[in-house]
């Protein structure tokens, strides 16, 4: 239950920066096409349907959309999966979420986001950041991102060491269309993206210093995904640890695979839709 205490707790936290924002696909729910009305791809089951012109894969296939990502690049390559991903995040207009309009109001300083699509840049344009998008399987670097600076217009691709300081950082493991098409998507993507995240490749050296005693607020986020857990779990490390609270999940029916993993975290389920956190969250 989400109560005025914890919420005021939660927005105190936000503003200050020891809680980050971590949003999962339930953060784009109220997301339509512009032109169709349809709902944007979030899901697992979402970007399967979609990747397959709306029907049904194999059940072995529907269990995580990196499976089906990774049949399809078997049989037509990884040019098929990029040109997908970005015909539905980079070329299709679509409405604006709540979640992100709220976002844009606080303007937390640092944001992680699991989702593929743009709205996160958009809040923050207008606003000098810097944006991680998550990469795999490249040669000629240890990096396993790809590292922008914007001055609230243009992005430019920079460096680690070029980093500058005082600025928001925007946190896309899965990667994004813009400004520069990259994306984690199929199992070899994955594997290789998971690995280098456990070996400390996959995140810019500037950010493990700050994540050091952070919490983490999940708006979103489901927890029964294995590839998505562990994602997560690398991203986070450093957080609080158990027994105190290293965060808080947003889930109205938690299953019991989630609420024994959850438990484990030390991250605490408020049974409560993520839009609930959107009232009073007007910065102060």
């Amino acid at each position: 239950m989400l109560t005025q205490e914890l919420r005021d707790s939660l927005l105190a936290g936000l503003r200050d920066g020891s809680i980050v924002p971590y949003l999962g696909p339930g953060a784009l729910a109220d997301v339509r096409n512009a032109a169709t009305g349809a709902p944007i791809p979030a899901t697992s089951d979402e970007l399967i349907l979609a990747m397959n012109g709306g029907k049904s894969m194999s059940p072995k296939l529907m269990y995580e959309f990196p499976r089906a990502a990774m049949n399809v690049e078997l049989k037509r390559g990884r040019a098929a999966v990029t040109k997908f991903l970005d015909a539905i995040y980079g070329t299709t207009q679509w409405t604006r979420g709540v979640l992100h309009d709220w976002i844009k109001a606080l303007q937390p300083r640092y944001v992680i986001d699991i989702n593929r699509d743009t709205q996160l840049l958009d809040s923050y344009a207008g606003v000098p950041h810097l944006l991680v998008l998550g990469c795999a399987r490249i040669g000629g670097t240890d990096y396993r991102f790809k590292l922008f600076a914007s001055d609230g217009k243009d992005y430019t691709a920079i460096q680690p060491e070029q980093a500058p300081g005082g600025v928001p950082i925007l946190f896309k493991p899965m990667g994004a269309p813009r400004p520069q098409s990259s994306y984690i998507a199929s199992d070899a993507d994955y594997v290789d993206y998971i690995t280098e995240l456990m070996g400390g490749f996959a995140i810019p050296a500037f950010i493990k210093p700050m994540r050091q005693g952070k919490r983490y607020l999940f708006l979103g986020m489901r927890f029964n995904r294995d590839s998505e857990r562990m994602v997560m779990a690398d991203i986070i490390y450093g957080s609080v640890q158990p027994p105190l609270t290293a965060g808080w999940a947003f889930i109205e029916t938690p299953t019991d695979k989630e609420k024994r993993y959850l438990k484990k975290m030390g991250i605490a389920i408020v049974a409560a839709d993520c839009t609930e956190m959107l009232v009073a969250a007007q910065p102060v």
